[in-house]
């Protein structure tokens, strides 16, 4: 894909409050061996771009941001995109008020949110980009228990209070042999507006057998738990606090050297690993076809019985106009997003993540190709 724009992406990436908290310093990993010849960005639009949003792919975007300035050093321009990991909702609502160009959300614009976006995108709407892809673990700290099997319905009455000790006989039965302890089991729940929760909800609606009656939203709607702010607060809470479950992207879980259930779809329990959660993401289908919005059936992935595939993955849109940039917002969009779903990809497993299917990039340069 050949974008062909014009000016220049001037600026300095803002990495103070970016670090990565999968290693605690800045991602140089990618800014070497990146080989600027192959990448179709053009480094090229306004002087500073700005982002905001999903906390979850924070750790992804740092990464996009070292390799895009890598990219762009050696094709002599020098380039800026700062990201506030405010959480999803905060995101999408400065995406609508102009306040960034593009946001991070781990849920797709929809409904009023995208009609109100129609303003801001003026003669186009938002598209839902999916370019990360986290497997969010069911996190947990429980002496002597390093296996633990949950399946969907177990896991929606943890999370419903309606299991509330650790011995309870449901879980037993997945683990047989375990020695579980009589011990009361602290839910950690999101307490911000988080696209993690809305996921996790919608999973638990999809797989639980009608366990979870609550519906899904950004919002926990449990009923139950303790809450603590961001991917990073909930996964610190639950390493402080023995007998305690969470559910937060697989990179802050091993950051935390938290325990992560294995999943029992119904095939067999599935550990998490970037092999079990790429077979789940193989498997997804969008919502509409063609060039475009590219919004995920979730349903296709969480509701998955397929064996070795791990069910329980997060998919982060970028969120864009279709129309309605300036020219220069227009290319720099393009040229950032190009280059985070090609060569931004590599090493994203060091991360925690799961890098794009060959199938999935190709659909995300043609509907980045396609921003006006």
């Amino acid at each position: 894909m050949n974008l062909k724009r014009s000016g220049a992406l001037l600026g300095a990436v803002a990495l103070g409050a970016m670090t990565l908290a999968a290693c605690g310093s800045d991602n140089n990993a990618a800014s070497s061996g990146v080989d600027a010849a192959s990448s179709n960005a053009t480094c090229e639009g306004k002087a500073n771009l700005s982002s905001a949003g999903s906390s979850a792919q924070k750790n992804a975007m740092d990464q996009f941001v070292s390799t895009y300035i890598s990219v762009c050093q050696e094709k002599g321009k020098t380039v800026n995109l700062a990201y506030n990991p405010s959480g999803s909702g905060d995101g999408r609502t400065q995406f609508i008020a102009s306040q960034i160009d593009f946001a991070g959300s781990d849920s797709a614009i929809k409904a009023e949110q995208a009609e109100q976006a129609k303003a801001r995108c003026v003669g186009g709407e938002a598209w839902n980009l999916p370019l990360v892809f986290g497997p969010v673990a069911v996190a947990y700290n429980l002496d002597g228990v390093e296996d633990l099997v949950l399946n969907g319905e177990v896991t929606a009455k943890i999370f419903n209070g309606t299991i509330k000790k650790w011995n309870d006989p449901a879980i037993a039965a997945l683990n047989p042999g375990a020695t579980l302890p009589d011990q009361d089991i602290t839910a950690i729940i999101r307490s911000d507006s988080s696209g993690t929760t809305d996921n996790f909800q919608q999973y638990l609606t999809a797989a639980s057998n009608g366990a979870w009656t609550t519906g899904a939203g950004s919002d926990f709607t449990g009923g139950i738990g303790e809450g603590a702010k961001g991917s990073a607060g909930v996964a610190q809470a639950v390493a402080s606090a023995p007998g305690s479950i969470t559910y937060v992207e697989k990179s802050y879980a091993d950051q935390n050297k938290l325990s992560a259930a294995q999943i029992d779809t119904g095939s067999g329990p599935v550990a998490l690993s970037d092999e079990s959660a790429a077979k789940a993401i193989e498997g997804a289908q969008f919502k509409g076809e063609g060039v475009g919005d590219l919004t995920l059936d979730l349903g296709s992935i969480f509701g998955t019985k397929e064996a070795g595939a791990y069910p329980l993955v997060l998919a982060t849109y970028e969120i864009v106009c279709s129309k309605g940039y300036d020219a220069d917002t227009s290319a720099a969009v393009k040229s950032f997003l190009t280059s985070a779903a090609n060569e931004g990809q590599d090493n994203l497993a060091e991360q925690g993540y799961v890098p794009l299917p060959d199938s999935m990039k190709e659909k995300l340069n043609a509907s980045v190709a396609a921003i006006g």
